[in-house]
């Protein structure tokens, strides 16, 4: 049986920890920028946790268990 790949799409967005946990990037940060604050801008840099009902699919199109 061959190995299965990676989803390239997944791999892009998605972050694994070495405790396991699954980290994403926040969405609407590329436009309409101006009139949202800057606190709320800065928010958007940091990661997110991936939602408990999406972590095994995630898990599963980046290969991992």
């Amino acid at each position: 049986m061959p190995k299965t790949k990676t989803h390239s799409g997944a791999k892009k967005r998605f972050k694994l920890t070495g405790s396991g946990k699954l980290l994403r990037r926040h969405g609407p940060r590329s436009h309409i920028l101006e009139k949202k604050t800057p606190k709320r801008k800065r928010a958007f840099r940091q990661y997110q946790p991936v939602a408990q009902a999406d972590e095994k699919l995630a898990k599963s199109l980046l290969g991992k268990r």
